[in-house]
């Protein structure tokens, strides 16, 4: 039968996870039960048949499995993503007796990644500063000897800045000084030098030997070292000499150096992507991360991606993956949000997000809201960062201690991937460059810095311990289970994860005014989730490991910054309700 055959009746539309009509693959992690809905409908009365079909990548039948309807003609059918590659899965549908089956004419895609596409705690470090030795430049086994640290942390992801060779020519000195002074090591990323390029170690650190040693000692402390990808050049790289073609030119012959107003960069030059020799730039640049891949490396966080070619990311991050198909690539694009999300489509693993400018209680319930409830939740996967070495944030600046731990929290509660750069966060570093700025002061961007990890004051147990609440509790691992609570005191943000199945629920409680106790009653949506309201149930306090008897929907709670800012939840000894509600846990969005 054809399928404009007048005799079929079914309306297959409203797919989801479609991702611009099928043009680019939702994502998953492996192990991840994959949730299908579709509007499905008919004329008249009959009864509706409708079947789930999914495919692993290698396979040639399809799986099939019934979807059930969730009211006004919405349906859901669901299968497990049991291994990394990529899934296929398709809708059919017939009314009941007739036998006209129709299919929806998309078969969808949907890529498994490994568990740290969608899962992890990154810890940013400069090798340069990670030296014990005052006026020594730190190297890769300085590194090795900081590893301890960082793994008593809990930390998954170890991120390293640009670790080539820098240029002189136009070298910025401290606190992005136009003139660099004798000593002055020039910042990371105006990479090349007569001592080589992309492919090359500044020799300060160390050697390739070197380097490799320090990831498979990380590996052994279960951390991943990620590498900076920034496609741009010093003055000095050997591509200027090279590949003149690859570069801008202003028209007095000279090449154009990096802007991205108001910021200007002297020392860094930007390649030209409309050059006539754009083949030979591309295959230069896929043979840098193969090179790196080759290495160990797996995990790259990608600079400025907004400022390169579309079509040339889609390309790029396609070959890379055929060859290492657990490459992990996060995008650094703090723009605008069409362009982020066209990036996550291409096939980028995290990005970077507007979490540090999100700090009121309105503010970050929008945000996430759209980050976990809108169509955006299939392929845009956030990594939160309450700062960076760019980005000191006016709440930390002045919040104080209670600051740095509350934001702390929301990154690590909030989303499923978080990272801090350190140790100027665990060391609660917040003077800015100048009043209005969000620069530190004396940045380690153009400076060594001597960091003081065993001061007493540190924050590294206190992580160490929301990192230890994440490994524990699998509801901390996902995003699309966040669920916002109601409160009594706007000062008070609250919000829950919880499990398909209900076994391990968590409840955040965050007081978002870093100067005063807060205090007031929190929603706990009992009767949403199925469970008597009426009946006493525990909440055990995992940052203080304090319990506490809780009855019915709305309970106190104060929070005092200066101790502890935040309570993160268990919820325990909860009684089914002797009549469930029809919908599951699962079926309700985020609601405020």
């Amino acid at each position: 039968m054809e399928i404009n055959d007048g005799r079929y009746r079914v309306i297959i539309e409203g797919v989801s996870p479609e991702v611009d009509g099928g043009r680019y693959p939702a994502k998953c992690t492996a192990g991840d039960i994959i949730d299908v809905e579709a509007d499905i409908y008919a004329d008249g009365h009959d009864r509706l048949n409708t079947r789930l079909l999914y495919r692993y990548q290698d396979k040639t039948g399809w799986d099939e499995t019934p979807m059930r309807h969730l009211g006004n003609d919405r349906w859901r059918g669901s299968f497990t993503a049991d291994k990394t590659g990529k899934y296929l899965f398709t809708i059919r549908g017939w009314v009941d007796d007739e036998g006209y089956a129709i299919t929806y004419p998309k078969e969808l895609a949907i890529n498994a990644e490994r568990e740290r596409a969608g899962y992890g705690a990154w810890y940013e470090m400069f090798p340069r500063s990670a030296s014990p030795v005052p006026g020594r430049h730190g190297t890769f086994k300085d590194c090795e000897a900081r590893l301890p640290y960082i793994a008593a942390m809990g930390f998954d992801v170890l991120y390293l800045p640009p670790i080539h060779p820098i240029g002189r020519t136009g070298r910025k000195g401290k606190n992005n000084m136009l003139a660099a002074k004798a000593g002055d090591p020039g910042t990371p990323w105006a990479i090349g030098s007569d001592e080589g390029g992309h492919k090359d170690i500044n020799p300060e650190l160390g050697t390739l030997e070197d380097f490799k040693r320090l990831i498979a000692k990380a590996k052994k402390l279960n951390i991943e070292i990620a590498l900076d990808i920034a496609f741009q050049c010093s003055p000095d790289h050997p591509y200027v000499k090279e590949h003149p073609d690859w570069f801008l030119r202003r028209p007095d012959g000279t090449i154009k150096y990096a802007e991205n107003p108001p910021k200007k960069y002297q020392d860094i030059y930007p390649f030209n992507f409309g050059t006539e020799d754009w083949r030979g730039l591309w295959e230069e640049l896929k043979s840098i991360v193969i090179y790196w891949a080759k290495q160990g490396i797996r995990i790259f966080r990608v600079d400025n991606p907004h400022t390169k070619p579309f079509r040339f990311w889609e390309w790029l991050l396609g070959e890379v993956k055929k060859e290492y198909p657990d490459a992990i690539f996060l995008a650094e694009a703090f723009t605008r949000p069409k362009i982020m999300y066209h990036l996550a489509k291409l096939g980028f693993t995290q990005s970077y997000t507007y979490f540090t400018w999100r700090n009121h209680k309105q503010d970050i319930t929008e945000y996430l809201t759209e980050l976990t409830q809108s169509p955006v939740k299939d392929f845009y996967r956030p990594n939160f960062w309450p700062n960076t070495p760019d980005i000191l944030h006016e709440y930390l600046q002045k919040g104080g201690r209670g600051a740095f731990m509350a934001r702390l929290v929301l990154a690590a509660t909030l989303s499923a991937s978080y990272g801090i750069y350190g140790p100027a966060f665990e060391l609660m570093e917040n003077t800015p460059r100048e009043p209005g700025s969000e620069e530190y002061l004396n940045s380690e961007k153009y400076e060594i810095k001597r960091w003081d990890i065993e001061r007493p004051d540190s924050l590294k147990d206190f992580i160490g311990k929301i990192n230890s609440i994440r490994r524990e509790n699998a509801a901390l691992r996902r995003n699309r289970n966040l669920w916002f609570n109601a409160t009594s005191n706007e000062q008070l943000i609250s919000y829950s994860k919880h499990t398909d199945d209900l076994t391990n629920i968590i409840l955040a409680v965050v007081n978002l005014d870093p100067h005063a106790t807060q205090s007031g009653t929190v929603n706990v949506p009992l009767k949403s989730w199925g469970f008597d309201t009426e009946r006493p149930y525990k909440v055990r306090d995992l940052l203080s490991d304090k319990e506490y008897r809780w009855r019915g929907e709305w309970n106190y709670v104060e929070l005092d910054p200066t101790a502890c800012p935040a309570h993160i939840f268990r919820l325990l000894d909860l009684t089914p309700a002797k009549e469930k509600i029809e919908s599951s846990a699962a079926d309700v969005p985020a609601q405020e």
